[in-house]
């Protein structure tokens, strides 16, 4: 076999692996997809345009009914798609995982809107290898849109790819935060209160909700510029994580080191606003 002939069958062997690994990919996506999809429509069953519960007790008891209803069709088919993989069971939950392919499902993002009627919720599965997302789906089941990311594949958003913002003056920028969970500390509290403040004096509009999710993907599609948040809680940052970096986006602590679940805080932001946000950021976190 002459040089010229074992370079291209060489060429053409590699070529072949890297389409063979592309197919799987795709597979294991439509597999996550139509899982989502599928618990996203007993999430739209429940849905009702007016608020549900009075008391604490009632709105709890909702929330807890909505996440029961939907993790009984996720949790089996997800964990039977990727054979090895495990299962993280506290959504609210922060911090490290140990090594290996971990899920990190919300049944219901934005679970508290959902409750009192609002639209801002969503079903999310985030395949998590090593602290690090590498596969996620967020599915709004109220309008029908899907967001997927695979690590190195790009994001997209029904198939189509997604862009972060290119603009790089602050004073410019849709920028947002909210609070990760209940019963966060004071300290958390007062940290979120003077970011806003600080980024209201240097950004154009600062958004304030939950949940982070439904932020991100609007980070990921270049509607906002910024997102930033004192927390570490996993299944509110990680499919958003995926997102805004497979989009071209800059995700960081707000030390700014690189991101992943053992962050203490999180920063994601488009390329030419990431520097300027962190300087107004860190001495606050």
């Amino acid at each position: 076999m002459s040089t010229a002939t074992a370079t291209a069958t060489a060429t053409a062997t590699a070529t072949a692996a890297v389409t063979a690994t592309a197919a799987v990919t795709a597979t294991f996506l439509s597999e996550v997809t139509a899982v989502v999809r599928t618990a996203g429509l007993i999430l739209l069953d429940r849905f009702t345009p007016h608020a549900r519960g009075v008391s604490l007790e009632e709105v709890v008891a909702e929330i807890h009914a909505n996440d029961d209803a939907v993790l009984d069709v996720l949790r089996e088919p997800l964990l039977q798609a990727r054979p090895g993989s495990q299962w993280a069971e506290d959504e609210l939950a922060g911090g490290a995982l140990p090594a290996g392919e971990w899920w990190v499902v919300d049944p219901a993002e934005g679970n508290i809107n959902h409750v009192h009627g609002m639209s801002d919720w969503a079903v999310t599965a985030t395949l998590v290898r090593d602290n690090h997302p590498v596969l996620t789906v967020v599915h709004l089941p109220l309008t029908g849109d899907t967001y997927t990311a695979v690590a190195g594949g790009g994001a997209h958003l029904n198939g189509h790819p997604l862009k972060v913002s290119a603009k790089a003056d602050l004073g410019a920028a849709l920028i947002g935060t909210g609070q990760a969970k209940p019963g966060e500390d004071e300290a958390t509290f007062r940290r979120i209160g003077d970011s806003v403040t600080a980024m209201l004096v240097n950004g154009l509009v600062v958004r304030v909700s939950v949940p982070a999710t439904m932020q991100l993907i609007h980070v990921a599609a270049g509607r906002m510029d910024a997102f930033w948040q004192f927390s570490d809680v996993r299944s509110g940052l990680v499919a958003g994580a995926l997102l805004v970096a497979e989009a071209g986006g800059t995700v960081t602590d707000l030390a700014g080191e690189a991101w992943s679940t053992a962050s203490r805080d999180f920063l994601a932001a488009a390329p030419g606003l990431h520097q300027a946000t962190l300087d107004i950021l860190q001495p606050i976190a």
